[in-house]
């Protein structure tokens, strides 16, 4: 029986594009690189800030200029990262249902740590036990590290864990930890990406996750 929920972060819980479209724009702006749309942007989202700066700069670079636009946008997203995030609609109401409903609670994202657990704390308080963002220790997602470090925190089996995320690496991510994964169709990847990556179930919207999670 599942009696925990691990969810992503961007894309998931909140949208953070336009806050990452910012900050990335403003790194390149200051490497002279051109400019990068919010669509590129969003198809670069979800791996790793690393991945992220890399597929955003020009193809042709060095590992220091890659270090360097790395840096300038890490230290302008931590200024700039709740200009324009917020929940998604019904993601309150949702975390509401999850919590009157004694399911435990955690956040596995591949955004930066410190990131992670400063929105969480800000944006979710009591809502979000365990905040698990990437650290340099620690192998990213895809890989299930982050899963098992939170289901650890949490005294949970992963025999009764879910993940709720919006993408590929979130889908692979549950594959690897040996749970199930619940696909949320109003972030950053479309059906056909979730389907390919071979998602257990999914929803167009968060009102509709305890339901699903009970028929799993």
């Amino acid at each position: 029986m599942i009696d925990t929920i691990v969810f992503d972060l961007d894309g998931t819980l909140l949208n953070t594009l336009a806050d990452l479209t910012d900050s990335v724009n403003f790194a390149l702006r200051e490497m002279n690189y051109p400019e990068r749309s919010q669509e590129e942007v969003r198809l670069a989202v979800g791996n790793s800030v690393d991945y992220l700066i890399e597929k955003t700069m020009p193809k042709v670079h060095t590992q220091q200029e890659h270090a360097h636009c790395k840096a300038i946008y890490e230290e302008h997203y931590q200024g700039n990262m709740q200009n324009k995030t917020a929940p998604y609609s019904g993601v309150y109401a949702m975390l509401k249902s999850v919590k009157e409903a004694g399911y435990k609670t955690a956040v596995v994202s591949n955004k930066g740590d410190a990131f992670t657990k400063e929105l969480i704390e800000k944006l979710f308080g009591t809502y979000i036990q365990v905040a698990v963002g990437q650290t340099d220790d620690r192998a990213r997602k895809p890989a299930p590290d982050g899963v098992f470090f939170a289901l650890d925190l949490l005294k949970s089996d992963r025999l009764n864990a879910v993940y709720v995320g919006d993408s590929e690496v979130d889908v692979l991510t549950a594959k690897n930890a040996g749970i199930p994964c619940v696909g949320c169709l109003w972030g950053f990847r479309d059906r056909e990406t979730l389907v390919n990556a071979g998602v257990t179930v999914m929803i167009e919207a968060p009102e509709e996750l305890l339901k699903a999670i009970k028929a799993l």
